[in-house]
């Protein structure tokens, strides 16, 4: 291999294995280097040769990143949907069972519930104060919360008095929680403790239907244009509980008191305390006992 180095002190011969100078100084001068074509050639396949392997291997490391990600994404896709199913099977279950006067408790302890800390429940409701105090149902007061982010809250309390159980309590989360639709209220989450058992709901700022309609200063605040929409949206709302939901639903206690109104008037079908589930090739389904409304 012949060398020349640019600061005039000439040229050599070269034999032995080329070293990386710069490993030593990088004040030194600039080396040329001068090699037979076979050499060159010979550096150059290798040099290719190598670049096809690291581009070989990392699109092989590549595909095989992506291979893994699309797998995680379709058995997360398939375990919620596989959840999903076993949820609306369980629900059907419960409320048939609930209907015909029996629980499996086991069943009950596998339902799983979005849950709300007591403290926040308090601290929102100034300790459920009763200027914080909406109305009371069949199932006991509603309270108004707002939590620390500045989102309103409605807090559903079981009371010790209550005509509604357990069973109740269950059929109400199970139908809002997995029944999805622009016509139903939101459940947030839940409380159970003991015998304190709370269900918290989307903030309805309008209240109900009954607000309006039983109140002769108030029901002038309902045109005919808002009447349709409301009439529309409830129908719409129960149109999917009987048709469109694969666990349908019959709710048994429609009245106007259940239709809550949020800021844009538009209505949400709650209570779902006293439905009653059918099957999905069934139309229609007779109870034995008088409920509701």
């Amino acid at each position: 291999m012949f060398i020349c180095r640019d600061d005039g002190s000439g040229c050599l011969l070269w034999f032995g294995e080329l070293i990386d100078m710069r490993e030593f100084s990088e004040d030194g001068p600039d080396i040329y280097i001068r090699m037979a074509s076979s050499e060159l050639v010979q550096q150059v396949s290798l040099n290719g040769k190598k670049r096809k392997i690291v581009a070989v291997t990392l699109a092989f490391l590549i595909g095989l990143l992506l291979l893994g990600m699309s797998l995680i994404v379709y058995l997360r896709k398939r375990k919620r949907k596989n959840s999903q199913l076993r949820r609306e099977g369980f629900a059907g279950n419960l409320m048939h069972n609930s209907e015909q006067g029996h629980t499996d408790k086991s069943q009950t302890e596998d339902l799983e519930l979005p849950l709300f800390d007591l403290a926040v429940i308090v601290n929102s409701t100034n300790n459920f104060s009763i200027n914080n105090k909406l109305g009371e149902g069949g199932f006991g007061p509603v309270y108004k919360g707002i939590l620390e982010g500045g989102q309103e809250i409605a807090v559903k309390r079981l009371s010790k008095n209550s005509s509604q159980g357990l069973d109740e309590f269950k059929k109400e989360v199970i139908c809002i929680a997995i029944l999805q639709h622009q016509n139903l209220l939101r459940l947030l989450g839940c409380y159970i403790q003991g015998e304190e058992t709370m269900l918290i709901y989307e903030y309805m700022p309008n209240k109900s239907l009954d607000y309006f309609i039983f109140d002769q200063t108030r029901s002038l605040l309902l045109d005919w244009p808002k009447r349709f929409h409301i009439i529309n949206g409830t129908a719409r709302g129960f149109l999917y509980l009987h048709q469109d939901s694969r666990l349908r639903i019959i709710h048994r206690d429609l009245k106007a008191s259940n239709i809550l109104l949020d800021i844009d008037m538009n209505p949400k079908i709650s209570d779902f305390g006293l439905a009653r589930s059918f099957g999905g090739n069934e139309t229609k389904v007779n109870t034995k006992r008088v409920v509701g409304t």
